[in-house]
């Protein structure tokens, strides 16, 4: 906590461009020799190119280390990057702007002549020289080039053996050993190796010492390293093992730099970077303070919601929430992260389902409390930690898979999303486990709270948990009809995807963006409410400022629109002036979540979902996980279907609101499944009845488990439905309150993502009982008929 709190202090986090803004780029791409004499060529294949361009240049940023870039195609030729806050937009702009073209050459000597310009944009055939060069005498070539190597001397070169296309990775590492300092390892793949072997079998033909017997590694148009093959390689064979080292006075930087644009590949055409601005956040400083306020007040309620339930241990446990988000806030901006406004409320959010864990093990105390001849609070407590275990690593853990997967197989905001999940589940689990028991047992050890068991909050089994006991419903007496209304559910989601469409979203479809120059500073937000209220809701505004001019500009990105409704927006910006607006730019613009962005999200999403089924499958039995993970493809489904009839728009936070849906809806299931597990787990053949220096929940949870074999699959399941309702219940409500202060209070900007995870919640609930369980409880007794015919 010390620690936490010394980070958090000194620290500082990065603010995404939508609550702070950052630096805008804009880069054009440059038609090659190849292109511009090619009379056949196209708008069409300028934005193929542009386009391939923008995901080289997305890797590269992600490379660097950029959190939550916007990069788009604007236009047939230009795209834009936004960096968000204030990272060195310097050094990012060297790094896009490069072409990274890497080649392998032969060298077949060296020339007399001092070359006037050494260092070429694009390498260009050159003369042979005209004395005999060093070297025995060099085969002719028609490509030939002529390069100064790394100590100025002019080099002749062969055409290109090996190309960037052809090398697997490349990593920067320091040679400790040898002392050599930085050097940048590449790994060739598939032909390269070999073409890497003919290369250097070739150049093994020559003497020690020959020109000819260097390799030269050109980036660029620049020769970064020209080594000479080591003795022990002989002529033809080469060096096998498909793998180099690039060595030169690297620096660390350097050496990273130069891995990640050899790792990036080479851009499609040469980009050059146009402009360079600084843009304001894109929500206003009003819509960012509502939903602080919002965040504030639902994250309050929450805490209430939790002492009033369970007391003293809810006091306590809203200690530990305290404490897991100085933890969370603290490894977020250590791992330089960057906080969007769907990512600050996620992570408020994050807070409420960092809950179920506390709530879990105090629901387990009660029932132990309520089981005990002679119960303390102490000793009630160390039993509900023990029997809660279980329950909370198996929902943990798989989220925690889900997290893995979309970091390392995912990129862009996805990625991040990955980070954050991860890093919320991890310290959740401290706060509850570590923070929480810690402060729970010292409080229950007083000699006050041992005379007033009640002020613990788990003195008794609770008000939902005994209105349960003397109800007794059987909820699952007709598991097939919870399936029917699942499936009716389902197949209405599935028809307004089908009739209504899915609205997607800017960052998805691309679309317009128009710029304009105005005489008066006008907030986004004000801008904002006047395009809704002219048609246009699904806008996104930012103030942006050339260095060179003084006067406001304000950029407009829209759907794709006609000139009429261009010009409807332009008339409503004019009213927002004194003197009509100037436009600016006036283009279309691709969309930032590119076609590879999205291919490799859904990918994650998919492998991730195979993963989380192979985990509960092993700890769950087969049939339970699949009852699990065919829950949460429900809760997915119902939900786009949700937003499908509503008109909502599938966009960035859209995608981060499903996601966050995705990371706990499984957690219900879970729990159901875990006690199912418990009930349905078959005693010890040496020991037919408890010990008696066993715990009241041990005893009692043996003679359930002895007669577990005799009572039908579907009473085993509505118990452990009727155990664990008031966990999900108090769960629910804890999230929700923060939920709908977020849809309420926070604004336009933050009430879809509220109105997505409140949907969320509710399907994710729905089905943990009425879909996961009924479905459990089908396949199991298809699996007892096939064992039956056997």
């Amino acid at each position: 906590m010390a620690l936490s709190l010394y980070v958090a202090l000194t620290v500082p986090v990065h603010l995404g461009l939508d609550l702070r803004g950052g630096t805008q780029l804009v880069l054009e791409t440059r038609p090659t020799s190849t292109s511009a004499s090619t009379s056949t060529a196209s708008s069409e294949t300028d934005k193929e190119a542009t386009d391939r361009t923008v995901e080289v240049l997305r890797g590269r940023i992600d490379a660097l280390g950029v959190a939550e870039p916007t990069i788009a195609r604007s236009g047939d030729n230009r795209i834009v990057v936004e960096l968000p806050g204030a990272q060195d937009p310097a050094k990012a702009a060297d790094m896009l702007g490069r072409t990274a073209e890497l080649t392998f050459h032969q060298v077949t000597g060296t020339a007399k002549e001092t070359l006037d310009t050494p260092h070429h944009p694009t390498p260009t055939p050159s003369s042979p020289p005209t004395s005999p060069p060093a070297s025995p005498t060099p085969p002719s070539h028609p490509h030939q080039q002529t390069l100064t190597d790394e100590s100025g001397t002019p080099l002749h070169l062969e055409a290109a053996s090996l190309t960037g296309e052809q090398v697997e990775k490349a990593t920067n590492r320091f040679d400790q050993q040898a002392g050599a300092g930085w050097h940048v390892t590449v790994d060739f793949k598939g032909p390269g190796r070999d073409a890497w072997a003919r290369l250097t079998g070739e150049a093994a033909c020559h003497p020690a010492g020959d020109p000819a017997r260097r390799v030269a590694i050109v980036l660029d148009g620049k020769i970064i390293s020209s080594p000479q093959v080591d003795p022990s390689v002989t002529c033809g064979s080469g060096i096998s093992g498909g793998s180099t080292q690039i060595t030169g006075s690297f620096s660390d930087s350097e050496a990273r730099e130069l891995a990640l644009l050899i790792s990036g590949g080479a851009l499609p055409v040469p980009v050059e970077i146009i402009e360079q601005r600084t843009v304001g956040a894109s929500l206003g400083a009003q819509a960012i303070t509502a939903s602080i306020w919002a965040a504030a007040i639902g994250t309050t309620l929450t805490g209430l919601f939790i002492i009033a339930v369970y007391r003293l241990m809810g006091a306590l446990a809203t200690v530990a929430l305290a404490a897991y988000g100085l933890i969370s806030y603290a490894t977020l901006a250590a791992l330089g992260a960057t906080l969007t406004l769907p990512g600050l409320a996620g992570f408020v959010l994050a807070i409420g389902m960092a809950v179920d864990a506390n709530v879990l093990v105090f629901e387990r105390a009660r029932e132990e409390y309520a089981a005990r001849d002679r119960p303390t609070p102490r000793s009630t407590l160390t039993a509900g930690f023990r029997n809660a275990f279980s329950a909370i690593a198996d929902s943990n853990i798989t989220t925690l898979i889900a997290a893995g997967l979309l970091f390392f197989l995912a990129s862009g905001p996805v990625r991040g999303f990955g980070v954050t999940l991860g890093i919320g589940v991890l310290a959740s689990m401290f706060s509850a486990l570590v923070i929480t028991r810690a402060l729970a047992d010292h409080a229950a050890a007083r000699p006050a709270v041992r005379r007033r068991p009640a002020l613990t909050g788990i003195a008794g089994i609770g008000t939902i948990r005994a209105r349960l006991t003397r109800a007794n419903p059987n909820l699952m007496r007709h598991p097939r009809r919870w399936l029917a209304a699942s499936a009716a559910a389902l197949l209405l989601a599935i028809t307004g995807i089908a009739t209504q469409g899915l609205n997607f979203g800017i960052e998805f479809t691309g679309g317009r963006v128009i710029e304009y120059a105005t005489d008066t500073h006008i907030a986004p937000e004000k801008a904002r409410e006047a395009l809704a209220q002219s048609g246009f809701p699904e806008t996104v505004v930012q103030t942006t400022n050339a260095p060179s001019t003084p006067t406001h500009h304000l950029a407009i990105r829209t759907h794709t629109l006609t000139n009429a409704q261009a010009e409807e927006i332009t008339t409503t910006i004019g009213t927002l002036t004194d003197e009509a607006p100037t436009k600016l730019r006036d283009e279309s613009i691709g969309p930032s979540l590119g076609k590879e962005l999205r291919q490799g999200a859904l990918i994650a999403l998919g492998v991730a979902l195979a993963a989380q089924l192979a985990y509960l499958a092993a700890r769950f039995r087969w049939l339970l996980g699949t009852a699990a993970v065919a829950a949460l493809a429900h809760d997915v489904v119902i939900l786009v279907g949700i937003f499908a009839w509503l008109g909502k728009p599938i966009d960035g936070i859209f995608l981060a609101a499903l996601l966050t849906v995705i990371g706990y809806s499984v957690n219900d299931s879970v729990v159901v499944f875990d006690r199912i597990r418990e009930l349905t787990k078959k005693p010890p053949r040496a020991t037919a009845t408890p010990r008696a220096s066993a715990t009241a929940t041990q005893r009692a949870s043996a003679t359930q488990r002895a007669t577990a074999t005799a009572t039908p699959y579907p009473q085993v399941t509505n118990k452990a439905l009727l155990q664990t309702l008031p966990r999900t219940i108090n769960t629910g409500m804890g999230a929700a309150f923060i939920l709908t202060a977020l849809a309420t209070l926070g604004g336009a900007p933050l009430t879809d993502f509220a109105l997505a995870l409140l949907i969320g919640l509710a399907v994710g609930t729905y089905s943990s009982m009425f879909t996961a369980t009924p479905l459990a409880i089908e396949l199991e007794t298809l699996s007892r008929a096939r064992r039956a015919d056997k």
